[in-house]
């Protein structure tokens, strides 16, 4: 009778985590399927460099397309990112880009969630941490690679704070296989090499100071150390992908222009939930009334780097919840794991959840047609290609990769800020707003097509021209083309 009476009550809170569960797997990728973001800017120069890798079946060691730095050294450190997309995109359309979306959303709520468990087992804590962490993110959901640098920045730490923890060292061998992925789809694998530096300096450091507290045996950590910075070299470009992580990092112009590389603005909640984050991680480590290493210096790596840029905000947020979810005292000595079946059936339970929401949305690929008409120059592309413009074509930056993708025809720029440069990436910023000497932009002035916001200062200066004609304007966007023979204007 006794027995019997205990496992209906585990059945019945397995039931309901399984409940909890769904709720926390679907919440954040409902958003992503409501939010519809299939006209990021990016996306569209990712899906023409996978349609040049397939067709060629290479990686471009310059650029390809033709842009004014065409021949110039590129390396595509996202390679194989970009031919998944172009895979999914081809498959499915547009739908494709959302569907990448959504899935790696979901992968990392459910890496998030696993990692909050294992360090705190009992339900009530854990759930509620891994959905206010999910929630800090929401700004990075979009369909860029980053998502992927996520995901395996949440694995990594997970298996190095178990390992730990438990002395599991054999979990560690899974780092080199995740290493040998990640560098092949992101470039920001280097956050990952910095978490087993630290463990490593921790392993080394802390038994010195006579301290108890557990650490994986130096040893260890500095040969999977070597293993893992091997394994980033199996990529098309060996060593090479270090070099380009160095030059993608000191080039700090584009720091100051790009809404994802600035600093947090503080204008909505969740840039205050990241700030929350981090300030209670910092409390939970003050309350454990002595100095941790590894939690420490985690902490302050996050604060760095995510305080810089706010496309690497999840290295504080997912550090602070590793940080909290190892530092909240437990309710119960004993706190039973959630069951692996709980998990699955969660799930299964998100995965019909999300097909049912998808359809009450409409989404397909004609709404998501509309979304891109609505966000990104689709007519004014189609009038070019109509009456036969031929470039070069002098665009804004925002609008490069769309133009790379959809008009086989040279342009000024593309979202690949940092193989054009501080200088280009500037210029192009400061004629768009009619700089005083916009004039003398040579991107311009070589120009025979122009392609920009009708509400741009450029566009408004252009109209005033005679050395333009405007051909087209929609809601949108508008086109002048070059008027050949005239001198003159303002």
């Amino acid at each position: 009778m006794i027995v019997s009476r205990m496992k209906a009550a585990l059945g019945r809170r397995g039931f309901g985590q399984a409940l909890q569960l769904t709720a926390l797997y679907s919440a954040p990728v409902l958003v992503c399927l409501y939010l519809a973001d299939v006209f990021d800017a990016d996306v569209w120069w990712h899906l023409k460099t996978g349609a040049w890798i397939l067709a060629h079946r290479a990686v471009p060691y310059a650029d390809p397309f033709m842009t004014p730095v065409h021949g110039q050294p590129w390396a595509a450190y996202s390679w194989l990112f970009e031919v998944l997309m172009v895979r999914l995109y081809a498959g499915l359309g547009l739908s494709g880009i959302l569907a990448y979306t959504a899935g790696m959303v979901f992968a990392i709520t459910l890496a998030v969630e696993y990692m909050v468990g294992r360090l705190k087992p009992e339900c009530a804590n854990s759930l509620p941490l891994s959905a206010a962490a999910c929630l800090c993110l929401a700004h990075l959901y979009t369909p860029r690679p980053w998502l992927f640098s996520i995901l395996f920045f949440v694995l990594v730490l997970t298996i190095i704070m178990q390992a730990r923890q438990t002395r599991a060292t054999h979990l560690l061998l899974w780092l080199p296989l995740i290493f040998a992925l990640w560098a092949n789809l992101h470039i920001q694998f280097i956050e990952g090499l910095i978490l087993l530096v630290l463990a490593l300096a921790e392993s080394v450091i802390v038994p010195r100071l006579n301290t108890s507290y557990p650490v994986v045996k130096p040893g260890v950590l500095a040969i999977v150390l070597v293993a893992c910075l091997g394994a980033v070299c199996v990529n098309p470009y060996g060593w090479n992908i270090y070099k380009v992580a160095y030059d993608l990092a000191s080039q700090p112009g584009v720091f100051y222009k790009l809404t994802e590389l600035e600093a947090m603005p503080f204008r909505d909640i969740a840039d205050y939930c990241v700030l929350f984050f981090g300030v209670a991680a910092v409390a939970a480590l003050a309350r454990r009334g002595r100095f941790l290493f590894f939690e420490s210096g985690l902490l302050l790596f996050g604060f760095v780097v995510s305080f810089r840029s706010r496309r690497d905000l999840w290295v504080l947020v997912i550090s602070a919840a590793a940080i909290l979810a190892a530092s909240l005292p437990r309710r119960y000595k004993t706190a039973a794991a959630i069951p692996l079946w709980s998990r699955a059936a969660a799930a299964l339970a998100t995965v019909i959840v999300l097909v049912g929401g998808s359809h009450l949305l409409h989404n397909d690929n004609e709404r998501f047609s509309k979304i891109v008409e609505i966000n990104m120059p689709v007519r004014a592309v189609a009038f070019i290609k109509q009456r036969g413009y031929s470039g070069p074509v002098y665009n804004l930056y925002d609008w490069g990769g769309y133009l790379t993708w959809n008009l086989a025809q040279p342009i000024t720029i593309d979202g690949r800020a940092a193989l054009y440069g501080d200088e280009r990436f500037f210029r192009n910023i400061a004629t768009w707003n009619a700089a005083q000497d916009w004039a003398s932009d040579t991107a311009l002035t070589g120009a025979r097509v122009v392609i920009g916001p009708v509400q741009a200062p450029l566009t408004q200066v252009l109209r005033l021209d005679n050395r333009y004609k405007l051909v087209y304007e929609d809601k949108l966007s508008a086109v002048f083309i070059k008027n050949r023979g005239r001198r003159g204007g303002s």
